[in-house]
């Protein structure tokens, strides 16, 4: 365990810059020329200036395409049951901005994070800060104030330059990697990947959850001398309908709970998980009971969540190709009777067209709405890539998501169901209704 930081900054609560969190959260999005920029300088800077640098607890870096808040949750779930202290860090968000930065499971307050956002605001000086700058250095300072032990850090985009990886990882997992912010990382899963591999360290174990790494990723960990565990080679996993088997080279778990049932991609995740977990287990044991009260207990929202009723609601985040698929295979493992409504909301940038036809073989109709987001796309633009692809689909677009559900409702028979889909705010925006 690394030495603790004893000396804490206090906060003068008569002097916050704002008193709410919203006023807070509305001023970091204006506060730098651009939404995103990539760089560790500036971020650092405030982070030396806090003495956040000099990390009191352990740190495992979580970067990929697809997989990163599942293989986060289900890690915290085991560490917590095994009785540790656990700060998690994960982005973005579905409803409250809260949500982002959690410490043994409860999310942090809107005093705390006022209070945060206070500290680096002084501790800054005249130095710029994004939205997820501000947030990354709150998740740190909040971590080291409540005496975490470990620190699970999602990275928000990439890895070599995300803001997060100012910290050095003890242990690093790279879940799976596919296109997606390719005017960021690359077009390619090589130079994604290489992007990813950023958050590598000297001597640090890393574990990857692909089940084909790119070379890039492979060569990398040789050229920074780290250990790096392989799914296929280093472990493995089989499955079962009610249960599966994980295997490394020094031991062997059987009878595992699947975490959630009709998603063999999360077998995956959970795979890399717990071989993250056997890297960690001199200093940091875990009992076969708390990992399989965890897999068996794991639920995340808008990770192919199912909520029921005559007419089924299926929601997930999925926003790039290999999640959408992922998402499909998991739709025919569901048996339905009726028809399938799609409700689609995505953000620009994105591979909308692949989405679509994707999507299409289980689609009966189509439902689009626009994202009120300065990043979203609108729906109009959805509906013609879709009308393009199959002019013979039912294409309906919608200003809103209350306005599509309540559209669909009324159109729906028994034994249909509601996929809701495309981004965090597009299935934020359903719960939130729907709630």
């Amino acid at each position: 365990m690394k030495n603790k930081l004893i000396s804490i900054n206090e906060t003068n609560k008569n002097r916050l810059r704002f008193k709410t969190l919203d006023k807070w959260l509305k001023w970091q999005e204006g506060l730098h020329f651009t939404a995103i920029e990539l760089g560790l300088e500036r971020c650092r800077r405030v982070a030396n200036n806090m003495g956040l640098l000099n990390s009191p607890y352990n740190v495992i870096s979580v970067a990929g395409t697809n997989g990163k808040g599942s293989s986060i949750s289900l890690l915290d779930r085991i560490l917590r049951n095994a009785g540790y202290k656990v700060g998690r860090y994960t982005s973005p968000h579905l409803l409250r901005y809260n949500e982002r930065i959690c410490i043994n499971g409860e999310q942090v307050t809107d005093t705390e994070l006022c209070e945060s956002f206070d500290r680096i605001d002084r501790a800054r000086g005249d130095i710029s800060l994004t939205y997820f700058e501000f947030g990354t250095l709150a998740a740190l300072d909040l971590f080291r104030q409540h005496d975490v032990q470990l620190a699970i850090l999602e990275v928000g985009l990439g890895g070599r330059l995300d803001a997060v990886n100012i910290l050095d990882a003890d242990v690093s997992l790279i879940t799976s990697i596919d296109i997606d912010h390719q005017e960021w990382l690359g077009n390619d899963r090589e130079s994604i990947a290489r992007e990813k591999a950023g958050i590598f360290r000297n001597l640090a174990p890393a574990i990857c959850s692909d089940p084909n790494p790119p070379k890039s990723l492979i060569d990398c960990s040789k050229a920074l001398g780290t250990p790096i565990s392989l799914l296929g080679r280093d472990y493995q996993f089989d499955y079962s309908d009610n249960s599966w088997t994980w295997r490394s080279k020094d031991m062997c778990l059987e009878g595992l709970p699947r975490p959630m049932k009709y998603s063999d991609f999360q077998i995956q995740n959970a795979s890399g998980v717990l071989m993250v977990l056997a890297n960690i287990q001199d200093e940091y044991p875990v009992s076969i009971e708390n990992i399989k009260y965890a897999l068996d207990s794991f639920r995340l929202s808008g990770r192919f969540q199912i909520i029921p009723g005559d007419i089924p609601k299926i929601l997930d985040v999925a926003h790039n190709r290999e999640s959408i698929k992922a998402l499909v295979k998991n739709l025919k493992m569901v048996s339905c009777q009726g028809k399938t409504h799609i409700i689609l909301g995505m953000l620009k940038g994105k591979e909308h067209r692949q989405v679509i036809k994707e999507l299409e073989v289980v689609a009966d109709s189509w439902h689009f709405v626009s994202i009120p987001h300065e990043r979203g796309i609108e729906a109009k633009i959805l509906a013609s890539e879709s009308r393009t692809l199959n002019e013979t689909k039912d294409v309906s677009e919608y200003s809103s998501m209350k306005e599509a559900l309540d559209k669909i409702r009324k159109l729906s028979m028994p034994d249909d169901r509601i996929v809701i889909t495309g981004s965090f705010y597009t299935v934020g925006a359903a719960i939130q209704y729907l709630n």
